[in-house]
């Protein structure tokens, strides 16, 4: 048996096994145990069961045979394909417009020393503030609509890759700009062919953390105020005491956190294959 395949046995393993004791648990402890012993994790009422949880994503993602796809869908507007096309387009933009802004912030400043001590303190004091004590802020600058969302996955994205580009601008080898220099490199040509490409490592290490900052962003303004999205879904569920309607949510919520990470992992892979550790992935 191959390493890989003894991996993927173990991973399913796991998998199967807590399939297992989540849809079955709470009863054997029940049986088994004496009361006050009984695990209240794995009561239904807070986490559901696996079976409780795939019944209720038939339902929300208007898969059952009896609700007719189309009518279910236009009979809800924030139905489960409708709430993860909202929260995933919010998230990508906020990603996006973040990433792109801190990146250019951190290369800017990391190139400047004047720049950089004229605009550090005001950094590190807005970086002070807790970002979720400005969502009601936003909200109410941009209103309950998706605006408010990016600007939400925005501001908690920008100082995460902004810290590891300007890091990884100041660690760029000072010897290897003096010798581009000497061979007559503009700024221009020195920032696209020496700093860019020996920051790409650093930039890319805040990237993968990031995805998951602008989902966060996202869901927690849609918890605070939202007309739609995944937040707005287990919001609503939370109000009717579905505890398997919340885990589809966070279920949903999971994969579109893998996907985002693994589209940014691919994206790495290819910009830096030249190092080694890529180099058998591409």
């Amino acid at each position: 048996m191959t390493r890989r395949a003894v991996i993927l046995f173990w991973q399913l393993a796991i998998l199967v096994s807590l399939l297992v004791i989540w849809q079955w648990g709470f009863e054997w402890s029940k049986a088994l145990l004496p009361k006050a012993y009984v695990p209240k994790i794995l009561d239904p009422y807070f986490i559901a069961k696996p079976s409780a949880i795939w019944q209720s994503f038939l339902k929300l993602g208007c898969l059952r045979p009896q609700d007719g796809f189309v009518a279910c869908l236009g009979a809800d507007e924030n139905n489960l394909w409708f709430a993860t096309l909202v929260t995933l387009k919010n998230t990508w933009w906020g990603f996006i417009s973040g990433s792109v802004s801190g990146i250019a912030a951190g290369l800017i400043l990391g190139r400047s020393d004047l720049l950089a001590r004229i605009f550090g303190p005001y950094i590190v004091a807005l970086n002070s503030i807790p970002r979720i004590a400005m969502v009601p802020l936003i909200i109410l600058m941009f209103g309950l609509g998706d605006m408010s969302k990016i600007a939400t996955a925005w501001i908690v994205v920008f100082f995460v890759v902004f810290f590891n580009t300007f890091e990884g601008t100041r660690a760029v080898d000072r010897d290897q700009i003096a010798a581009a220099r000497l061979l007559g490199a503009s700024e221009w040509a020195i920032l696209r062919t020496v700093v860019v490409p020996s920051a790409l490592a650093w930039v890319f290490a805040s990237l993968m953390p990031a995805v998951s900052f602008a989902l966060i962003g996202v869901i927690v303004g849609e918890f605070i105020g939202a007309e739609r999205g995944l937040g707005k879904l287990i919001i609503e569920a939370e109000a009717r005491a579905n505890a398997s309607e919340m885990m589809v949510a966070i279920f949903v919520m999971m994969v579109v956190g893998m996907v985002l990470a693994f589209l940014v992992r691919s994206l790495q892979s290819y910009l830096l294959r030249w190092q080694q550790q890529f180099e058998t992935q591409t």
